[in-house]
């Protein structure tokens, strides 16, 4: 199954690790290192360059790859169909 990110990026939902809202992680300075050091590694994907809400990070052959949504994490959870709620940051 499909998890459509937003503009033309489509991810597998079984490369999903997490769906995290942008807003209520990025209080946390560990989450904001993580980021950041991602970003560093050439590991973050821009899905638009709209206002971020959402961030979802992905594991695909041993590689990890965050991509930044303009849509909420309660939408792509939606979309997903599958029970990622305990994932998400709260």
């Amino acid at each position: 199954m499909y998890l459509h990110l937003g503009q033309d990026t489509v991810v597998t939902v079984e490369t999903v690790i997490g769906i995290f809202d942008i807003d209520e992680c990025t209080v946390s300075k560990k989450t904001r290192d993580y980021l950041t050091a991602a970003e560093k590694n050439g590991n973050v994907v821009n899905v638009s360059y709209e206002l971020p809400k959402s961030f979802v990070v992905c594991e695909k052959k041993g590689k990890i790859t965050v991509y930044i949504s303009q849509l909420s994490s309660k939408t792509l959870i939606k979309r997903s169909q599958a029970p990622y709620k305990e994932l998400m940051c709260r």
